[in-house]
């Protein structure tokens, strides 16, 4: 698909046009077609993301405090929030796949939507600059409500959880990985201070699948204190 479409719905033009077709290049088409995948801009996106959400939220929220702040950044640059807003822009449709992940539905997978979003950002940053990758969040991001809405991520949730309880905070465990190099998949679990099991959880990335495993652990305990 031609991209110029893209660049008119993200509000910029490429001068090196060559940084959004990398943007959009999943790892399984590179593997497939041996050339060079989003991975390493999706790194650097991430990173920009951060930052450009990190400043909006600093001047936008002057009463929060630094734990408020993390946990409705955290909310906003999740892989639902992101996916949400790659959809929005369309860029499922723009998306190099090998033909594999077209027949399972990659244009429509939440973690690749969310990866591609990243990498686009970044893409951006290294053609323009850091002012242009913000106004590309500012666009992703919208109202910046979607921290409102979900003000606590799940790790957070359940620390705070465990210390009104009088534990100390958990940790997490990378227990498992699977997936070929293009599509990992990680395994995580939460563990109170004694070791013990508290839930499990799986994700395209280590936090990703330690949030999961968090989800898990805080549903685990208000089950239990309801039954």
């Amino acid at each position: 698909m031609n991209n110029h479409l893209l660049e008119r719905t993200i509000g910029h033009e490429f001068a090196d046009a060559s940084l959004l077709e990398l943007a959009l290049t999943h790892p399984s088409y590179a593997l497939a077609h041996k050339c060079q995948d989003n991975q390493r801009l999706e790194f650097l996106g991430d990173a920009v993301l951060e930052i450009c959400v990190s400043r909006v939220l600093y001047e936008r929220f002057p009463k929060l405090r630094e734990g408020q702040l993390t946990r409705r950044r955290a909310a906003l640059v999740c892989e639902a929030n992101l996916a949400r807003a790659a959809r929005e822009l369309g860029l499922g449709s723009f998306l190099k796949l090998d033909r594999g992940e077209e027949i399972v539905g990659g244009r429509e997978n939440p973690s690749i939507l969310a990866d591609t979003m990243e990498a686009v950002i970044a893409a951006v940053y290294l053609d323009a600059g850091m002012e242009k990758a913000a106004a590309l969040v500012d666009l992703a991001m919208g109202t910046y409500e979607g921290g409102v809405q979900a003000d606590r991520d799940a790790k957070s949730a359940l620390q705070e959880y465990l210390q009104a309880l009088g534990e100390d905070a958990p940790t997490y465990e990378i227990i498992g990985q699977d997936g070929p190099p293009h599509a990992r998949l990680f395994t995580a679990r939460a563990l109170r201070a004694d070791g013990t099991e508290l839930g499990r959880g799986q994700g395209a990335r280590k936090q990703r699948a330690e949030e999961a495993a968090a989800q898990m652990a805080m549903q685990r305990l208000q089950e239990g204190r309801h039954a």
